[in-house]
């Protein structure tokens, strides 16, 4: 064997094979542990995974400092509307427009998201900007691991494997910190956690990646020498590296969309127990010989930890006081679960809670979207959960009962029930958490679309706003507020009714704008109105029902009037169920003449008098316009609802950015999009 030996064991040259007979197992047993011993390898390894962490901090101060840019700004604008200013929406300065047009052009090329098929709707694509961010994390991290990585002579593979283990052990305390509800990223970010949970798995699979690269690289170095037989019998380490490699790639496996809806409470109990079981593994793997890895095992260790004793104090707090939930069934397999007396009295427009009522599961929390405002329902906390399965069925199986119990069968039994309560359970709260990170007060022209509970996101805005102007006499940047729903039957509205139509009294008693459009797409009363077939273009059986995807105002001209739309008196809407209004004309016609025309029509009823009822899908691009030309300063955007939507409204929004030329010198002023998830 010709090798050049320091002092001590530490060779001074690239270690060769020249002059060894791997024949002699002394020869090949001691070449082996020279190509195994990694003074230098871990030295090495050690500062290409501090290298990564260097980026990760860079990454999360980039945009800790665009998220505080973008607080301060909508601040400002509050401010300036405070003191009447006109145009507050408006950047007026060469900072501010010089941000607006870098905002302006990160959103262009963020928000695209291609829409998925229904054969694989279990398959989501995620936004551009998602996929941007999870392209060059993966290019840093490849980066990493082959720069300047020509280590000379036998242990070329091995240098490899063992950075690529260095690296892999690096993603240990980012896995965490994207997964913890209350974690740095999102403190300093604005981003929740589980808008963070894509890039927790993307982590995931970089980290298996790293792994097959680590053990792929090393298998290498030994067998190119024919010593892989010789190190699974002699070392521990290949069997350790096994299980934690069987272990990880269970826990990428099962985060797959549809094994976390087959039984999702399965899924998180697994997932958890599994991870403990990788952390054992991976403690066993790690090298004595660099002790100091397992550094980056300690660290997520302690975090988790962390985490865990937050939300435990926080729960504690929280439900100190009992919460009593009362359960009411709604059209459409929905119940309003109110909840009183709750400790919770501030959080977000938008934001949710994991509820468990332990009546119906009692290791099970389930998270809600807080369909109220702080100021709304004298403070109690509303919920609107769609029935599924599992918890969300069992709570609606208890309405029903509940609201079938309370029907009186004889006059006796009807006067004895009117001063009876709806059941009531114990319930227990975990957050707030999330909710929207822009103040939607903030904007000139705000546009909300929701579908079917997508409301549950978009209501508590609507009501926050109105809340606030009504408070401050106006005194904010807002000045249109439009709220389109779809559903699919006109008896949902009553979900919300009253609460819209308090809002839009709220906004319009202080002179703001306030339109609702509601979008109806299998109700009878559209849709069977016309006996023409094909007057949607599609292939439906309508004898099972109606169409439920009829197809209006195709020739795109329908929205360019919105102010033809009146409300009826209430006389006439009493003498009729319904007036339909042609918008483009404003003159009143058969829905069936409507849609021969390609003419889109409202329709006023008395569930929601201030509503203007369709039937179809909207045409997001023609709404979207409408808002955006008559705006005096940026617009905002929230949709909540299917992936259908979202994407049809982020494209919609990348669309008119581009054709406007937004803050590009044509003076036309820039659009904010959130999307929330909605499953």
């Amino acid at each position: 064997m010709d090798m050049s030996m320091g002092d001590g064991d530490m060779p001074s040259g690239p270690l060769s094979t020249a002059g060894v007979n791997f024949s002699d197992p002394d020869q090949a047993a001691d070449f082996l542990e020279d190509l195994l011993n990694d003074d230098q390898l871990k030295i090495i390894g050690n500062a290409y995974a501090r290298y990564f962490w260097y980026g990760v901090a860079v990454a999360i101060g980039i945009a800790s400092i665009f998220h505080w840019m973008r607080y301060l700004t909508l601040q400002l604008r509050l401010r300036a509307a405070a003191r009447q200013q006109v145009q507050p929406a408006r950047p007026k300065n060469i900072f501010s427009q010089c941000f607006a047009t870098m905002t302006a052009l990160a959103r262009e090329a963020t928000y695209l998201q291609l829409t998925p098929t229904h054969k694989l709707l279990w398959f989501r694509i995620p936004p551009l900007g998602t996929i941007m961010l999870l392209a060059m994390y993966l290019a840093f991290v490849l980066a990493l691991e082959f720069i300047n990585d020509s280590v000379p002579g036998a242990q070329f593979w091995q240098a490899r494997g063992v950075r690529a283990g260095w690296l892999a052990v690096a993603q240990m305390p980012l896995l965490i910190l994207l997964v913890g509800k209350n974690n740095l990223i999102t403190l300093t970010t604005g981003v929740s956690y589980e808008r963070l949970n894509v890039l927790h798995r993307w982590s995931a699979r970089v980290m298996l990646l790293l792994a097959v690269f680590h053990f792929g690289f090393q298998s290498r170095a030994w067998s190119q020498y024919g010593l892989m037989q010789l190190e699974w019998t002699t070392d521990d380490c290949p069997v350790t590296g096994i299980a934690a490699f069987v272990i990880l790639l269970w826990m990428n496996l099962s985060t797959l969309a549809p094994f976390r809806h087959w039984s999702y409470e399965f899924f998180v109990i697994q997932h958890i127990i599994t991870f403990f079981g990788f952390i054992i593994a991976v403690m066993y793997h790690l090298p004595s010989t660099a002790l100091w890895s397992r550094i980056y095992i300690y660290i997520p260790i302690a975090l988790y930890l962390l985490d865990r004793l937050i939300r435990t104090a926080l729960f504690a707090w929280t439900n100190l006081r009992v919460s009593r939930a009362t359960l009411t069934a709604l059209d459409g397999g929905v119940t309003k679960v109110r909840l009183s007396n709750a400790a919770i009295k501030h959080w977000s427009p938008g934001a949710h809670v994991l509820l468990s009522i332990p009546r119906f599961g009692w290791v099970q929390s389930h998270p809600a979207t807080i369909a109220s405002t702080p100021r709304s329902h004298n403070g109690d906390l509303v919920f609107i959960l769609k029935s599924h399965k599992g918890f969300t069925k069992r709570i609606m199986a208890s309405a029903n009962n509940s609201a079938t119990a309370l029907l009186p069968h004889t006059k006796e039994e009807g006067q004895a029930q009117q001063n009876a309560q709806v059941a009531s359970y114990h319930a227990l709260l975990n957050g707030p958490y999330g909710g929207s990170p822009s103040d939607f007060a903030a904007f000139d022209s705000v546009c909300l679309v929701a579908g079917s509970t997508g409301i549950t996101f978009t209501l508590p805005i609507l009501q926050d706003i109105a809340h606030r102007a009504a408070l401050n006499g106006k005194q904010l940047p807002v000045r249109h507020v439009h709220l389109v729903w779809c559903v699919k039957e006109t008896s949902w509205v009553k979900w919300v009714n009253d609460e819209i139509a308090a809002a839009v009294d709220q906004l319009q008693g202080v002179g703001i704008e306030a339109k609702v459009s509601i979008y109806v797409t299998c109700s009878d009363e559209f849709t069977n109105e016309s006996e023409d077939p094909k007057e949607c273009g599609c292939e439906c059986d309508k004898s099972l029902g109606p169409c439920c995807c009829v197809v209006v105002d195709e020739d795109g001209e329908g929205m360019e009037d919105a102010e033809a739309i009146k409300p009826t008196s209430a006389g006439q809407q009493s003498k009729d169920k319904a007036a339909v209004i042609t918008e483009k004309t404003g003159s009143t016609s058969s829905s069936a003449s409507s849609i021969e025309s390609g003419k889109q029509t409202a329709m006023r009823l008395p569930i929601l008098p201030c509503a203007a009822f369709y039937s179809g899908r909207p045409e997001i691009s023609e709404l979207l316009t409408a808002l955006l030309d008559g705006a005096d300063g940026e617009s905002g955007v929230a949709v909540c609802g299917p992936i259908g939507l979202s994407t049809t409204v982020r494209n919609s929004v990348v669309r008119l950015s581009d054709q406007r030329a937004i803050h590009k010198g044509t003076g036309a002023q820039g659009c904010y999009l959130h999307v929330e998830s909605f499953s």
